[in-house]
């Protein structure tokens, strides 16, 4: 593993995109190995111990790829193996790990003004009670509402229909009526949808995405553990892999990762 080596990023599916595009906002000339289990999305309605068992199987691979960090780009997934992973990979191998879930959850923290944060997740994350727990252990009073319909409106590229605002009005009408001031997007699908999120939420309701709090996080562990990748180094070749080939998946990404987006690749990762 060399300084030159890539960032590995995974999630179940086009989601995580949004996490590798703001990493290359703040680390433009990074590497980027991605992998999106779309034989297998969504994560959000499988039981944690599935969920794990795919997650490790593609952190084997990524590992094996010679990635020098992971980041967890999905919530059900960080919930479902973040402390095994950490010592399996960190603790073990002297990979960084970096997941969503606690860096959303300061940024949200410090946020907020009346102290009433709402969480919107997959029906697994907010299950879990993983963000009920810290932000609670923070002091917010914590409203959560599970949004699975998100992740196929996400996933499809459907951002504005009548369908979509329907749903996003059965969603999140609990959250507006608790007077929430701070929506935490618990899974990173939903930044996609961030449009009809914030319509319904009112201008005076912050919308926070892990995506960006993620990438300074990614930013920071870089230059601490002097991994940045170093200048004269060939060119970054980002490699985009899905376990199951989508036309959606393939529109989606070259609309969120733009000049960055060099095509996929399919492979049989998870089981």
């Amino acid at each position: 593993m060399t300084n030159e080596a890539a960032i590995g990023i995974f999630d179940s599916g086009v989601g995580g995109l949004t996490v590798a595009r703001a990493v290359l906002n703040v680390l433009p000339r990074e590497e980027i190995r991605y992998v999106g289990d779309t034989a297998h999305t969504p994560y959000g309605e499988k039981d944690l111990q599935t969920v794990r068992g795919y997650s490790l199987s593609i952190m084997d691979s990524l590992v094996d790829s010679g990635v020098k960090m992971l980041v967890i780009a999905c919530n059900t997934a960080s919930c479902a193996v973040l402390d095994e992973a950490r010592i399996r990979y960190q603790e073990q191998q002297g990979i960084p790990v970096v997941e969503v879930v606690q860096p959303a959850v300061e940024h949200a923290v410090t946020r907020s003004r009346n102290g009433k944060i709402g969480v919107i997740g997959t029906r697994a994350t907010i299950e879990s009670g993983v963000y009920q727990r810290k932000l609670s252990g923070m002091g917010a009073e914590v409203f959560t509402q599970a949004c699975p319909r998100f992740v196929e409106f996400a996933e499809e590229g459907i951002t504005a229909s009548q369908e979509l605002f329907d749903v996003t009005e059965e969603y999140l009408t609990p959250l507006k009526e608790a007077g929430v001031d701070t929506l935490v997007l618990g899974c990173t699908h939903y930044p996609l949808l961030e449009g009809p999120i914030s319509y319904f939420m009112g201008e005076n309701v912050s919308l926070i995405s892990s995506s960006s709090a993620v990438a300074r996080k990614v930013y920071g562990e870089l230059v601490e553990e002097k991994m940045l990748r170093p200048f004269g180094a060939q060119k970054a070749d980002h490699q985009f892999i899905c376990t199951e080939t989508k036309e959606s998946f393939i529109a989606l990404a070259s609309r969120i990762m733009g000049a960055n987006f060099n095509g996929i690749k399919e492979e049989e990762i998870t089981k």
